[in-house]
């Protein structure tokens, strides 16, 4: 299943390019790096290659997001207990539920957004879930994470638009309104029991946990908004490989990981040199961006087998969509959970599915996938 047997997306003939003749290059004040295990070593060398990205902003607490060691390690151990394997494998009940749901909706309509019908409810209603905010407005919520995820590098480096800036006071104001409320007698859920959590420094505070409700709704719903559109996408232009998971479930993990492969939600991270280093016989200047390329390491030729082609059932699939070293997604087991029952779902309630000719397939290369993306279903009898 090869791409130039359906369309050939030119972001992944440019980053076959780079590989090949410039797998690391400056660009506009960034360095890009393209090749496999050159992404690898920038993501696992944080001593090097430094994800504390942007210039400190005062009173603010740190973001495990854009922190180093010993900072990360402490702000990920207050959450990690959350997305232990164990753990998420206990929300397969609530994810099947909220799926199920979901498809019976879908099921009534020949044409959806699959972003509003499935991609985004289910992941945000299940973080929200965990969270302990499940009665707030799903709809604000993913609001709120697609102006700020989508804007990252203006909240990072430049000054943001008044919409994101009054995205992020909308969801300030909710997560401290329901701190100042849960204070008294927190619940059994996470923000609960980070309100709990007593550190050497004592209770954590108010921005403190505002910083974690922030990075938790957004980076527990986006990469699986984008996992699930990738995944229809390979059912819009490969419809064997839906036929071939209807037939046979257990192929639906090893599809996940390729798909994950081939289409990876985020194509790329970011990190800052702290001192003069070089890759693949490159010189690369201290105190630089560096743009590591998911996309185009997933592709990389020296580590898969006809890597432009889509395998159903590759094995190994050491990818990178969920990064690597100390940042690896921490959310990486809970999106693979949602991504296999909302795919077994897709191909138990459905016949087909196939995106409509009004999508804009440009909003494919958005991070994160697409915002919108309608889709034309025949439900199965």
């Amino acid at each position: 299943m090869s791409e130039t047997e359906n369309e050939a997306p030119g972001v992944y003939e440019y980053y076959r390019s780079l590989r090949q003749q410039a797998p690391v290059v400056e660009q506009q004040g960034a360095w890009q790096v393209a090749r496999y295990a050159d992404v690898r070593q920038v993501l696992r060398d944080h001593e090097t290659f430094s994800s504390a990205v942007a210039p400190p902003v005062p009173n603010a607490p740190p973001s495990m997001l854009f922190s180093d060691p010993p900072i990360h390690n402490r702000l990920r151990k207050l959450v990690s207990y959350a997305f232990k394997p164990s753990h998420i494998e206990a929300q397969h009940g609530l994810v099947k539920a909220r799926c199920d749901e979901l498809m019976a909706s879908m099921r009534q309509h020949e044409e959806v957004d699959l972003v509003d019908a499935l991609a985004a409810p289910l992941p945000v209603t299940v973080i929200a879930q965990m969270l302990g905010v499940e009665d707030g407005n799903m709809q604000d919520f993913k609001r709120w994470s697609d102006k700020i995820f989508s804007n990252i590098g203006e909240i990072l480096f430049a000054q943001p638009d008044a919409s994101v800036q009054e995205a992020t006071e909308e969801m300030n104001a909710y997560f401290l309104d329901r701190i100042e409320k849960l204070r008294p007698a927190p619940g059994n859920n996470l923000l609960g029991r980070l309100i709990r959590t007593e550190t050497e420094d004592g209770h954590l505070s108010d921005e403190e946990l505002l910083s974690f409700c922030r990075l938790l709704l957004i980076a527990g719903n986006e990469t699986t908004t984008g996992l699930i559109t990738g995944c229809v996408r390979v059912f819009d232009e490969m419809p064997e490989t839906f036929a071939a998971l209807k037939a046979n479930h257990d192929l639906i993990p090893r599809f996940i990981e390729e798909t994950l492969r081939f289409y990876s939600p985020f194509s790329a991270t970011v990190r800052r040199t702290t001192r003069a280093t070089e890759l693949s016989g490159v010189a690369i200047p201290e105190g630089v961006i560096v743009v590591p390329l998911f996309a185009s390491a997933n592709r990389d030729e020296s580590v898969f087998d006809q890597a432009d082609e889509f395998v159903i059932d590759r094995d190994p699939n050491p990818h990178l969509a969920f990064g690597y070293g100390i940042h690896n997604c921490l959310g990486a087991h809970l999106a693979r959970l949602e991504g296999r029952i909302a795919v077994a779902g897709m191909v138990d309630a459905l016949d087909r599915i196939e995106i409509s000719e009004t999508a804009d397939r440009a909003q494919f290369d958005r991070l994160g996938g697409p915002a919108t993306l309608p889709v034309r279903i025949a439900r199965a009898l």
